[in-house]
């Protein structure tokens, strides 16, 4: 089982990371740029752009920053409780990111900006959380080709499409959405295959994954009645479960 947490409390497990040197605020005169106030080295700087940016720290992906967030823990959480955010780690899946803190004796202000995703780029997040699962299953990693994603998606094609490169556009766009969205990360050396991101154990939990048939049935509804009205395939739509917090953050362009 994950072993996910949201507290402000200190891990026992991680506390040697914690207090590991480098993690207190920069030493007087070592200003970062002129007139610099800031109180974060170099690297908890960057470890708290990219949770602010979104959506997640990937320790498998991004090992550096993973290593700072261990040992500025602490520090990133105070940090982002100045913003009404919460630092949610994993520490098995090594994911970590925020989302908004919900208080309901304050008005606190929604920093973070969600994501939204097409019709298809909700039916292929769906089908990346399923592999993710199947993988899991056999301790295995989740890869998968480009090719296996658009065999998919054309489940959702109309049956007397006349435009197909427009389809295959928009099938390309969603697999380069999973990929800002850090849901995908290109294997080096390899000719378009993929590794799904662990984030989506997050934003799936294991007791949603139930849903997901019924889920798939939805969209696939949805789909031929958008057909059949002549509607727009490219309306977005975000499918039950794809607001999770942090994980379908977006950051600012």
């Amino acid at each position: 089982m994950s072993s996910l947490t949201d507290t402000s409390e200190p891990v026992d497990d991680h506390a040697e990371a914690a207090q590991a040197p480098g993690g207190p605020a920069s030493a007087a005169g070592s200003e970062l740029f002129s007139g610099d106030r800031g109180t974060l080295n170099v690297e908890t700087r960057r470890a708290l752009v990219q949770l602010l940016q979104g959506p997640s720290i990937d320790g498998r992906h991004q090992s550096k920053l993973w290593q700072v967030l261990l040992r500025d823990e602490q520090l990133l959480r105070q940090h982002l409780h100045n913003l009404f955010l919460e630092l949610v780690v994993d520490y098995d899946q090594a994911v970590a990111f925020t989302r908004q803190v919900v208080a309901e004796n304050i008005d606190a202000p929604v920093l973070l900006r969600r994501a939204s995703l097409t019709f298809l780029e909700s039916a292929l997040v769906l089908f990346l959380r399923q592999r993710l699962t199947q993988a899991d299953a056999h301790g295995e990693r989740a890869v998968l080709a480009k090719a296996e994603m658009f065999e998919h998606l054309t489940v959702y094609e109309r049956d007397r499409n006349v435009d197909h490169a427009r389809f295959e556009r928009q099938m390309d766009n969603a697999v380069e959405k999973a990929k800002k969205l850090n849901l995908l990360h290109k294997i080096r050396g390899s000719e378009e295959r993929y590794e799904v991101s662990a984030t989506l154990k997050l934003l799936f939990p294991a007791e949603d994954i139930a849903a997901l048939g019924q889920t798939y049935r939805a969209l696939a509804t949805a789909a031929t009645i958008r057909q059949e009205d002549g509607g727009d395939d490219d309306a977005s739509a975000v499918a039950p479960g794809l607001e999770g917090d942090g994980s379908a953050q977006e950051g600012e362009e």
